[in-house]
């Protein structure tokens, strides 16, 4: 009914944007028996964890239904800059989508952006870092990147909305991705 796969960052989960093949597109030619392959919802290309696809049309009718009434519970693990203090907050921010002048999608904090709401708890506190969890309640674009990043945490690597001379750094220092990845998915069985 659903396959679940762990996606490593730096792969595409469909073909665009510059890319012309994608997870989705290399399941379907490696299951051509599989006469129905959708992706279930998305996953930044810099973003690793579970991805999941629907193998029938009824499950991911179902799973798409959940999304939409926040229903589905996604968990990410982010590693941030700096020291987070509370042990648990709920942020509510409007995200606006937009192009740059180079044709790249970008996001921002904008009041006449879309609401979204992101739950945060500490796992684990360092002098120059945190680790936390971000619970979705919404699922914009770049909802977890953005919000971090318009609070002063920007994510470990995030080469879009981070710390660009830390990440130039850490770089250096053998971190070779983004320190996010989506690490919990909770729903109920299509069937």
């Amino acid at each position: 009914v659903l396959l679940a796969s762990d996606e490593p960052a730096g792969v595409a989960v469909h073909g665009g944007s510059g890319v012309s093949f994608g997870v989705i597109e290399h399941l379907r030619r490696q299951r051509p028996e599989a006469r129905f392959l959708e992706l279930a919802h998305r996953l930044d290309r810099e973003t690793s964890g579970i991805l999941l696809i629907g193998k029938k049309r009824s499950a991911l009718t179902v799973l798409h239904d959940q999304l939409r009434d926040r229903e589905l519970d996604k968990r990410y693990y982010a590693l941030v800059s700096g020291r987070w203090m509370n042990p648990l907050q709920h942020i509510r921010l409007a995200l606006r989508k937009y192009l740059t002048e180079g044709g790249e999608r970008r996001v921002s904090v904008s009041a006449e952006g879309k609401a979204s709401h992101t739950v945060f708890r500490l796992l684990a506190r360092w002098p120059e870092m945190s680790l936390l969890e971000a619970q979705l309640k919404t699922g914009r674009t770049h909802q977890i990147r953005v919000h971090l990043a318009h609070l002063g945490f920007p994510i470990l690597g995030d080469e879009k909305y981070g710390e660009f001379s830390l990440n130039k750094n850490l770089k250096r220092d053998g971190l070779k991705r983004m320190a996010l990845h989506a690490w919990r998915m909770a729903f109920r069985h299509p069937l």
